[in-house]
């Protein structure tokens, strides 16, 4: 895996954390294959009163992320590892499934691993826009997009429906089944 560690805020992350950072998500290897060279993107951001590391590692379908708050940055790139796998082995039958269905993708994926199917739960407190995003729809289907959103670790995921080509929205539930909008255009 490819390890890419920079920092946001005027912090510069040393070689010492560059190289801890490395050596850490060496750890999720044994997750993949060695059929994709994946690559890892890590965001260390330092404010007066915590540290803030983002882990992003895309793959051809899945986006595997977590973002983690700590007193120090090594603490940080420690937790947010163990997030990433924690994430990977709970929903690990769910994405090989997924996978398994697009011919030659599952062979990025490690079969032999035992994995928990615990349901992952989330909760998102706002109160105003603060953050705009723009992203690229890809079709697919809404299983798929399911196993996106939990993946991100979102309660609700934008995706272009392959079956019926409409931009959709599906979203977790207060009673904890999913739901989906379906827009229409005039």
């Amino acid at each position: 895996m490819k390890v890419k560690v920079r920092g946001k805020n005027k912090f510069v992350p040393s070689e010492a954390i560059k190289n801890y950072a490395t050596n850490k998500l060496k750890k999720l290897d044994q997750y993949f294959t060695k059929y994709q060279e994946l690559e890892a993107d890590v965001l260390c951001k330092v404010y007066d009163t915590h540290h803030t590391v983002e882990i992003t590692i895309p793959t051809k379908h899945v986006l595997l992320r977590s973002e983690v708050k700590a007193d120090n940055i090594y603490s940080a790139i420690d937790l947010s590892i163990d997030k990433l796998e924690s994430q990977i082995r709970k929903n690990k039958s769910k994405i090989y499934r997924s996978l398994k269905r697009r011919m030659g993708v599952s062979l990025h994926y490690a079969a032999n691993l035992d994995f928990d199917l615990e349901e992952m739960e989330t909760e998102i407190k706002a109160t105003k826009l603060v953050k705009s995003k723009t992203f690229e729809l890809k079709p697919m289907t809404p299983d798929d997009a399911i196993l996106q959103m939990e993946m991100l670790g979102h309660d609700f995921f934008v995706f272009l429906n392959k079956e019926n080509e409409k931009v959709c929205v599906v979203y977790l539930r207060d009673d904890g089944a999913y739901g989906i909008i379906e827009t229409k255009h005039t």
